[in-house]
């Protein structure tokens, strides 16, 4: 029997949460859920950082203000490892507006809105690696 495909994904723990000392609850939750810290650091995001990781969003209505709150505060920027990594850290983020998210899971409990919503997640494999290689340098990362 071959061993499960471990897959790695980026998890941003938003200003909002990092404002209201909740980061490890939300660590725990992600924790308890299977998925494994594999690398993490705590940061200022600059204007042009927001600005670029985010680019996809930047003909949409929102992006300055997204770019604007994203600044406003440190994040907790972590790459998270286990089996289906992607969809199992987006099952547990819960739906973007925490008004629609499922109870017990992270927004449900600790979004405040559908723009402050605790934290971010990459959506695909290939956002993943993308994302985590905006952040963390090959050296940064120690599977276990």
């Amino acid at each position: 029997m071959t061993p499960p495909k471990l897959e790695r994904t980026l998890s941003i723990i938003k200003p909002d949460a990092t404002r209201r000392n909740i980061i490890g609850a939300i660590i725990k939750q992600l924790e308890s859920s299977g998925l494994r810290l594999v690398a993490q650091k705590r940061l200022r995001l600059s204007t042009e950082q927001a600005r670029s990781f985010y680019a996809v969003h930047a003909e949409r209505p929102f992006y300055d203000n997204l770019v604007s709150f994203m600044t406003s505060a440190p994040v907790v920027v972590q790459i998270l490892e286990g089996e289906d990594a992607v969809a199992k850290h987006r099952e547990v983020m819960g739906a973007t507006n925490p008004a629609e998210a499922k109870d017990g899971t992270i927004r449900a409990t600790h979004g405040l809105s559908l723009e402050e919503n605790s934290v971010h997640g990459s959506d695909s494999l290939t956002n993943a690696a993308t994302e985590i290689a905006f952040f963390f340098a090959a050296t940064e990362i120690f599977p276990n």
